[in-house]
């Protein structure tokens, strides 16, 4: 049995999500320490509310709760937030689900010197998302490592060859005793990165941060995902969310400092990139250029970025000749990375 003191609230932002939440839901009500799970429909147009209700097992620690204007990811979290008082919060997308046993495995991996515990996260193309996912042999972590500012804001500027990789796509859990002691919430102004700003302004508020091997936090990965359909101005607010922490906080470690001001310079060069191509799309490719020129320090990572996304279409087409569908594969995120999925092969 499970103690108040651990006792876990799990939290579900959602928006047309009818045809996941209900496995979300279900798979955090099959969570031993769960007392509490609580879902925040964000004015979806579809049945959300109704799906997420229909997947209710009788324990009444369901709480389904529908906003009637649309506010974001961050504000539908600051909502489940005053909705519960459970120690332990547990956010969980609502596309995505845990294996059995997640929590409690990612609870007995780790002492108890920490304020966010995450565990690195399986991530499951849309295509696999049925198929079976196991972890190794023993399904337990086996290694805790400690994430600093510096690290975790490194840690989330995007590499080429790490499709959703950042270590902001991390669900831990959070102590809401920190997040109380801190004053910290969701920034309600983020539609984009509002985990990695939380995260951020925990650990600048000196947040111990844990991360263990898989316990069984399974993403699917979408083409269609808000992370994955990012405008110009969502990334131009998690931009001036950098130049914010620098400026509030002075005696950050020189290593946080350079890390905030890298991944500032990388997320604003994204920006730029966006307005390029929506200037090509809206205007033509004269004013794109126009603009780009303006803007010299961003054309190399701008002309990388064009050339990765040539290939990928080209390698796609070649496939697709060729009779095959190209597939996606399970991969982890690979902060701990101490256990590994299954392989799936292509075909």
């Amino acid at each position: 049995m499970t103690s108040s003191a651990n006792g876990v609230c799990v939290i579900i932002a959602a928006m047309n999500a009818e045809g996941s939440i209900g496995r979300a839901v279900t798979s955090a009500l099959a969570q031993a320490p769960v007392r509490e799970v609580i879902v925040i429909d964000d004015a979806s147009h579809d049945d959300t509310a109704g799906a997420a209700r229909a997947a209710e097992d009788g324990s009444g620690r369901l709480k389904v709760v529908r906003l009637e204007a649309n506010r974001g990811p961050a504000a539908a979290r600051n909502r489940a937030l005053e909705l519960s008082q459970w120690p332990l919060i547990c956010v969980l997308d609502a596309d995505d689900y845990m294996l059995p046993g997640r929590i409690a495995r990612l609870l007995s991996g780790a002492c108890n010197d920490w304020d966010l515990l995450a565990d690195d996260i399986v991530i499951v193309p849309q295509e696999l998302q049925h198929v079976g996912v196991v972890l190794g042999a023993d399904r337990e972590p086996r290694a805790v490592i400690e994430i600093g500012l510096a690290d975790f804001v490194t840690g989330n500027i995007t590499r080429a060859h790490r499709p959703r990789g950042e270590l902001g796509f991390l669900k831990p859990l959070v102590r809401r005793a920190f997040l109380d002691a801190h004053e910290l919430r969701y920034d309600e102004e983020l539609r984009l990165g509002e985990d990695y700003a939380l995260y951020v302004r925990a650990l600048a508020a000196g947040a111990r941060f844990r991360v263990v091997g898989a316990c069984g936090y399974i993403a699917v990965e979408r083409g269609d995902s808000i992370s994955g359909r990012h405008g110009a101005d969502d990334l131009q607010k998690l931009a001036q969310f950098d130049a914010q922490c620098l400026a509030s906080h002075p005696r950050l470690s020189k290593e946080g400092q350079a890390a905030l001001r890298a991944h500032h310079a990388a997320t604003v060069r994204k920006a730029v990139h966006r307005v390029a191509l929506d200037a090509k799309r809206e205007r033509g490719l004269l004013d794109a250029l126009l603009y780009l020129a303006g803007r010299p320090a961003c054309l190399p990572y701008i002309a990388a970025e064009t050339l990765r996304a040539k290939t990928t279409a080209l390698k796609g087409r070649i496939a697709g000749r060729l009779g095959g569908e190209a597939r996606g594969s399970i991969r982890l995120v690979g902060a701990a990375g101490t256990v590994a999925p299954t392989a799936v092969p292509n075909d």
